[in-house]
């Protein structure tokens, strides 16, 4: 692996090794920003987080979309290099878990809250959201 920086190795290495996916056969055709159903709620493009991937800019492990990325794979079958962005936004997300810890305080969701969500949406959320 190539050391770039101070943090170890490249960011895009880093995906690559814990996705399986290489962001630097991106060419930013934008398909997968086109296609994402929850882009608008995004502060970052889908294509905007690979950019940034791919310059090996650390400030993408602070932006939201990483967090609001449904992995409904879309994005995967619109890429015309076969990427999957589903998997390099679960490695960004847990890139950023193991440095900085939960993302979320587990303690102050209130008991009504946990009463009127499904389980099941509990256990996704805390796997998404928790190191």
């Amino acid at each position: 692996m190539k050391l770039d920086n101070e943090f170890g190795p490249r960011l895009a290495d880093r995906v690559r090794e814990m996705s399986g996916e290489d962001v630097l056969a991106c060419y930013q055709c934008g398909k997968c920003s086109a296609g994402c159903p929850v882009a608008s709620f995004m502060d970052l493009l889908p294509s905007q987080v690979i950019r940034l991937v791919q310059l090996d800019s650390q400030s993408v492990l602070e932006c939201k979309a990483i967090w609001f990325c449904a992995s409904c794979f879309a994005c995967a079958a619109r890429c015309p290099k076969g990427l999957d962005l589903c998997r390099v936004m679960e490695a960004l997300r847990t890139i950023h878990l193991r440095r900085e810890g939960s993302h979320i305080d587990i303690a102050r969701i209130s008991q009504d809250t946990l009463g009127d969500v499904p389980q099941q949406g509990i256990i996704s959320g805390f796997r998404k959201f928790t190191g």
